[in-house]
């Protein structure tokens, strides 16, 4: 995980930032208070941010799943680019992280549009799926835990709808999917997770090189 695009000496990752980001000084509050955590890498990357947020604003999604929260900035990001009817399904199981999701959600005045679930992300995803939501959504974001990125996957691809866009955070795990040295369990399923889908024919596919890896599933 990594909070920046890897692969970039700092001066080049400054510069494209220098050129490109264009933050709410809201979502900056929001990760400079999430890097005080020791579990602070769990944040995506600004830039990571702001090209979901385009992605959005290119599909006209009007309703969104937000797949692992953490302090809120995907979901943040995400909720200011939708329409002011626009909805965000969050998902996640921690009280505490998610509080402080609350409070930015609060401060940039989107709170209406996020709607968010604590419970076990597979058990809310089945839950929409039995209350009708399917394929009902514009657009999904996947970065929560890496053993149920499939499940995930599997959910989303029933709940978006057809020339809806799925995105998938950390395929590039760091660089250690590469690393044929690497041999640890969660490296191992994320090198599987990624090639399933490289074969997945009911999607049209693109890997971005993008903060720590992001995949672009287009359902057929």
């Amino acid at each position: 995980m990594t909070t920046q695009t890897l692969g970039l000496e700092q001066n080049l990752y400054d510069y494209l930032l220098s050129i490109s980001l264009r933050e709410p000084e809201v979502l900056t509050q929001l990760r400079q208070e999430t890097a005080q955590y020791p579990v602070g890498r769990m944040q995506i990357a600004p830039e990571q941010g702001q090209f979901l947020a385009l992605l959005v604003q290119l599909l006209g999604a009007r309703k969104t799943l937000d797949i692992g929260v953490f302090t809120g900035y995907s979901s943040l990001v995400v909720a200011l680019a939708l329409p002011k009817d626009g909805k965000v399904v969050a998902c996640d199981i921690s009280e505490e992280f998610t509080a402080i999701a609350r409070r930015y959600w609060q401060q940039a005045g989107v709170a209406s549009k996020i709607q968010l679930h604590i419970a076990p992300a597979l058990d809310t995803l089945d839950w929409l799926l039995a209350t009708g939501e399917a394929e009902t959504f514009d657009f999904a974001f996947i970065d929560a835990d890496k053993r149920n990125y499939d499940a995930y996957y599997e959910r989303s691809l029933q709940l978006v709808r057809p020339g809806g866009l799925i995105t998938i955070d950390n395929v590039l795990w760091s660089g250690r999917v590469a690393n044929p040295q690497v041999q640890d369990n969660r490296t191992k399923r994320m090198r599987a997770f990624n090639q399933k889908l490289h074969q997945d024919d009911r999607v049209n596919l693109s890997v971005i090189a993008i903060a720590d890896g992001l995949t672009l599933a287009l359902k057929k």
